[in-house]
């Protein structure tokens, strides 16, 4: 039996075994084994996976990706809105969030999502991060996300926001 508490998390790499993971999601799956580590050479985007420290290859328990992006100051709410420059705002995007599905359950999830966060908030001492964004791929995910104090961002959007504390 597997300690999920034990396990790492880091940048993907060669070292880890992509072509074992499956969450259910088939986009999700694919992602992971097919385009992950292209968009992170062409810089579209980051991906961290956990894993049990010393396995080689590691297997990939769950990951996420985390890029950029501008909010328009239109898709955010009014009272938040009207606090805030009237430029697009800067955002970090958790682009895929996604669990192995053996591990599923395990709190892994959270676990990655706090790590997403602590990272963002980390670059944010450095570049302007004004708040965590998601694009909830379906109802159950947009759940989870609501768990952790993720809003809507639009009306009828299962895009999602988080707002980041001020430090």
């Amino acid at each position: 039996m597997t300690d999920y508490q034990s396990l790492v998390i880091g940048p993907l790499s060669s070292t880890h075994d992509r072509s074992s993971f499956q969450c259910g999601v088939d986009a999700l799956d694919d992602y992971l084994k097919k385009r992950a580590k292209q968009d992170v050479k062409r810089r579209i985007s980051r991906v961290f996976v956990a894993v049990e420290p010393g396995g080689s290859p590691a297997t990939i328990e769950g990951y996420y990706t985390l890029s950029t992006l501008s909010i328009e100051l239109n898709q955010l709410p009014e009272e938040l809105a009207h606090k805030l420059p009237k430029h697009p705002i800067p955002a970090a995007l958790i682009g895929r969030l996604a669990v192995n599905q053996q591990a599923q359950g395990a709190g892994i999830g959270k676990m990655l999502l706090v790590d997403a966060i602590k990272r963002t908030l980390a670059v944010s001492d450095e570049i302007a991060i004004y708040a965590m964004v998601v694009d909830a791929i379906d109802e159950q995910a947009e759940r989870f996300y609501r768990l952790f104090g993720f809003t809507h961002l639009c009306v009828g959007s299962r895009r999602l926001f988080l707002p980041l504390p001020i430090v």
